[in-house]
């Protein structure tokens, strides 16, 4: 049997639709350099926001696999905390993306997943509005992406 792909393999864990929607949001927002950098906090960074590997120069393949194989894995622990984010692919897809974000600690804590663990998607929705700030001061592309992602999640508010 032929190994997965990345995209595969993300699209088996959340689903077709929610795997399209959080490889697109987080790579719009995170944008990809090949080449390590520091970001705003100064992490050292690389691909779409990846801290997590190596700090060295990747070609373009390697940064696509390492999102979807990153997202995928964001995408999980996401669902481990919010289950009932199972039939909701978008809010799914934008939890995701925050996870990516904000690491899987602090997703796990936030209000997004208790509001979402409660069954209040609307709440949840909203409440991504909290996560604009780095480095404790607010960083108006955070606001953006936040908003971005609440508009993603509320197709699922319904």
């Amino acid at each position: 049997m032929p190994e997965q792909t990345g995209r595969s393999k993300l699209a088996a864990t959340l689903g077709a639709t929610a795997a399209a929607a959080a490889l697109a949001i987080v790579g719009v927002w995170e944008g990809k350099s090949n080449d390590p950098y520091r970001d705003i906090v100064g992490v050292w960074t690389v691909c779409y926001g990846e801290t997590r590997v190596d700090m060295r120069r990747y070609t373009n393949a390697e940064c696509e696999d390492m999102l979807a194989g990153a997202v995928g894995e964001f995408g999980e622990a996401v669902l481990a905390r919010n289950p009932n984010l199972r039939d909701k692919p978008y809010a799914l897809a934008a939890a995701t993306s925050l996870s990516y974000n904000i690491g899987q600690s602090a997703y796990a804590r936030s209000t997004v997943a208790r509001r979402f663990s409660a069954g209040n998607i609307r709440g949840g929705c909203d409440a991504f509005l909290m996560w604009n700030k780095a480095g404790g001061r607010e960083v108006r592309g955070l606001t953006r992406r936040r908003q971005a992602e609440r508009a993603l999640c509320l197709k699922d508010a319904a």
